[in-house]
């Protein structure tokens, strides 16, 4: 099984994000959940949602506190909360950045983090600043583990 956290601000689209990997791997042929961690959070404040992927059904139902995978749609979280606990040797991290991510996260080797500009490949293709769906472009080509035109048919 493959565990997937998303940290991003409320309305940037983190809870779709985690349902649309979710629908794009069970359009893959996968057993999947996706569901988000907040709780009185309002627009902007940080929150959590989580996927998770698998070969044979999921019976697990708590949240990821081990991902195997990390995605960041807000830079600006880096340091303010958490996004690195129970982070592994093994974990690949996304983060949407214009920096060099290793500028944001000094800690992690280059070969477990990939950054991008989710907010100007957004900005310049659809004229909104809508991320997630950048930014799951990028997980299915650091993964592997679904198709882009499984995330075009989920979307």
């Amino acid at each position: 099984m493959v565990e997937i956290r998303i940290h991003g601000r409320g309305g940037q689209g983190v809870v779709t994000a985690a349902e649309l990997i979710a629908t794009a791997a069970f359009y893959d042929g996968k057993f999947a959940q996706a569901y988000p961690f907040f709780g009185v959070e309002r627009r902007g404040a940080p929150i959590e949602a989580y996927a998770r992927i698998s070969d044979r059904p999921i019976r697990l139902r708590q949240r990821i506190y081990q991902p195997d995978y990390i995605i960041i749609q807000d830079a600006t979280l880096v340091g303010s909360i958490s996004i690195l606990a129970g982070l592994k040797k093994e974990t690949k991290v996304i983060i949407n950045t214009e920096k060099n991510p290793t500028e944001l996260l000094p800690t992690l080797k280059k070969s477990q983090l990939y950054g991008l500009p989710a907010t100007q490949i957004a900005m310049r293709t659809i004229g909104k600043p809508i991320i997630n769906t950048a930014l799951l472009g990028a997980f299915a080509a650091v993964s592997g583990l679904i198709r882009v035109s499984s995330i075009e048919k989920a979307l």
